[in-house]
């Protein structure tokens, strides 16, 4: 199953945080990182104010892993580099997270899981990167390129 993973980080050594994951993705029996994008800063959004601007990047996947575990895979990543699930804030600062944006054309709600991400549509900094790496993406709510002219500044 193809799959699409958004990873960001805004504490720390963002870049070499964003590459250590790619790398543990890679590691990571189940998966192959077929691609990975630029990575592109943008602004924290969200409730949490006064932080430090996050640096994004896009990876596409091919697993044999089930959508749940791929999601258990990004949590261990998480966890390796530094990520305490259990006092992180949502929106706050992090020193990476990594979110399963797409999972095939698989649609669901269940067990803390929902697929495609439920504001991937809206947030540039994955459309962006991920366009870069598929021009002919799409999410439930249309193609990629037009929900990013959407939502770009």
């Amino acid at each position: 199953m193809h799959a699409v993973l958004a990873l960001g980080a805004n504490v720390g050594h963002r870049a070499a945080t964003l590459r250590a994951a790619v790398d543990a993705l890679t590691a990571t029996d189940g998966i192959t990182v077929d691609a990975v994008s630029t990575f592109v800063e943008s602004a924290p959004v969200g409730a949490v104010p006064d932080q430090p601007d996050f640096l994004n990047a896009v990876a596409l996947v091919t697993t044999t892993l089930g959508p749940h575990e791929l999601l258990a895979a990004a949590h261990a990543v998480e966890a390796a580099l530094g990520l305490d699930r259990s006092t992180k804030v949502p929106d706050g600062p992090r020193p990476i997270d990594v979110d399963v944006v797409a999972y095939g054309d698989v649609e669901l709600d269940e067990d803390g899981l929902v697929l495609p991400h439920p504001r991937a549509h809206e947030r540039a900094f994955v459309l962006g990167p991920w366009l870069e790496l598929d021009p002919h993406a799409r999410l439930p709510q249309g193609p990629v390129a037009d929900l990013l002219a959407r939502v770009a500044p």
